[in-house]
């Protein structure tokens, strides 16, 4: 079996697998899964590939930022 890069994976660092996962757990607690997706998780990754120090301080203020711009 030939493996391939996961488009999913390579925007937000989340397997298509594990993203499906997520936006079933959006749709039950009523979470705009587009705006958590585009919002949150893909700053995230954009950090986390930065070699950004990844504190809590950081998680916070990226929470905050997702929130305030909903």
């Amino acid at each position: 079996m030939e493996k391939t890069l996961d488009r999913t994976f390579m925007h937000y660092g989340i397997r298509g697998s594990d993203m499906n996962i997520i936006c079933q757990i959006c749709e039950k607690n009523e979470v705009d899964f587009e705006w958590f997706k585009e919002s949150i998780l893909k700053e995230y990754h954009t950090l986390k590939m930065g070699n950004k120090e990844l504190t809590e301080h950081t998680l916070q203020k990226l929470l905050d930022r997702a929130l305030k711009n909903k």
